[in-house]
């Protein structure tokens, strides 16, 4: 039995299918599932495992959302996959502890374990406060990273703030030792959003895209989510009609679709090791609909997951393309990276030398088409340039 077994319960299988009896082809059948206290899977040769979390207390205006994971299992079970499948756990949920402390220490220890068994983790929540326990889940790991949210707003609140799900940014960002590289926002709402956060966005040099910037071509989603360690996907960052199951939704933000194809993104991403999907609340859910939404942005995620194509590159790899642009009168050179194998870019920051190693892993970004062009051009890409101020 895994040491994390301890924190979690079994799933009612009969209760969240409502008695339906699974076809051969149904994830209800094809995933290992602990449905009783003597059977939590194996994970030897496991490639993603389902985390439930029934925690909302830290959640502001949304009481109703531990009820998520098990709404999401009911749409999810009667999927139908690939032959990957029988690769999938779903561990159960994560009971909530004593305090909230003792289920982000839960949630935290079990991404810990996972990302260490090269397992990713897909977390239904609960709360989108739970993120900042997903980030503690590479504390230990000795690595800095980068997380991407996909949200309407950016969660920073005030620093003497306690804890919530609209304060846990800023609580990742001030944690000590800081092994956060980069942060990004896809979806964000300028109506939403205290300019003074913008600015210290900024500052920070920190990656952040309206609604109308992504919304305009969803592709431009790809490179920012290609660079991801970890993802937190806010619900409410689509719009109300096509995910109700909240409180705080918005009658804008992405669509069903874009929100899978995000997804599918996730789940390519070569480097990406957990993501979690937050705020979803029956209670306010039509139909299922957005219970229904999520557990087809989590086929999405595992279509991508099994068509990765690890072709993260390598600067002497023949698999790739090298092209060497020269810009603003000799005074910045780049190296752009085309694989071969899927026609994905990335480009180069020159590394200084005093960092050591802590950093280098951030040195090759993804990037797109868009951003050699601009150089070529003589511009700077804004993303080349953001990740150049943070390494100098």
């Amino acid at each position: 039995m895994s040491d994390i077994s301890q924190f979690f319960s079994p799933i009612d299988i009969e209760t969240v299918s409502d008695n339906f009896e699974f076809k051969a082809l149904q994830f209800g059948k094809l995933f290992s599932i602990y449905s009783n206290a003597d059977n939590f899977p194996d994970l030897e040769n496991i490639n993603l495992a389902i985390i439930g979390v029934t925690e909302e207390r830290n959640g502001k205006n949304n009481e109703g959302c531990k009820l998520a994971p098990d709404s999401v299992r009911s749409f999810l079970y009667k999927l139908y996959g690939g032959s990957f499948t029988s690769k999938v756990a779903d561990l159960g949920n994560i009971r909530p502890g004593h305090t909230t402390e003792d289920t982000y220490f839960a949630l935290k220890s079990t991404i810990d374990e996972l990302v260490r068994k090269n397992i990713v983790p897909v977390i239904i929540g609960g709360t989108q406060d739970l993120t900042y326990a997903q980030f503690l889940g590479y504390k230990d790991l000795e690595q800095t990273i980068n997380v991407v949210s996909i949200d309407s707003v950016f969660d920073l609140g005030n620093p003497d703030e306690e804890i919530s799900n609209t304060s846990y940014l800023g609580k990742i960002i001030l944690h000590q030792p800081n092994y956060l590289f980069n942060y990004s926002n896809i979806g964000y709402q300028s109506y939403l959003i205290d300019q003074s956060s913008l600015q210290m966005m900024n500052r920070l040099y920190f990656d952040v895209y309206r609604l109308g910037q992504i919304r305009d071509n969803i592709d431009e989603a790809e490179p920012i989510i290609r660079q991801a360690d970890m993802i937190s996907f806010d619900m409410t960052a689509i719009k109300h009609s096509d995910a109700p199951a909240n409180p705080n939704a918005s009658p804008n933000g992405f669509y069903a679709e874009e929100a899978c194809q995000m997804m599918r993104y996730a789940g390519m991403n070569d480097k990406l090791s957990s993501i979690g999907i937050y705020e979803i609340n029956p209670e306010y859910d039509i139909s299922g609909k957005t219970a229904h939404l999520a557990a087809q942005m989590i086929w999405c995620f595992m279509d991508g997951f099994y068509n990765r194509k690890n072709d993260f590159p390598s600067r002497t790899n023949p698999d790739y393309i090298r092209f060497h642009v020269v810009l603003q009168e000799e005074k910045y050179e780049i190296n752009f990276y085309k694989s071969k194998k899927s026609d994905r870019w990335w480009m180069e920051i020159p590394y200084p030398p005093h960092k050591n190693l802590k950093f280098e892993r951030h040195t090759l970004i993804p990037c797109n088409y868009k951003d050699y062009e601009m150089a070529v051009k003589n511009e700077i890409p804004d993303r080349w340039w953001q990740a150049y101020q943070k390494l100098s």
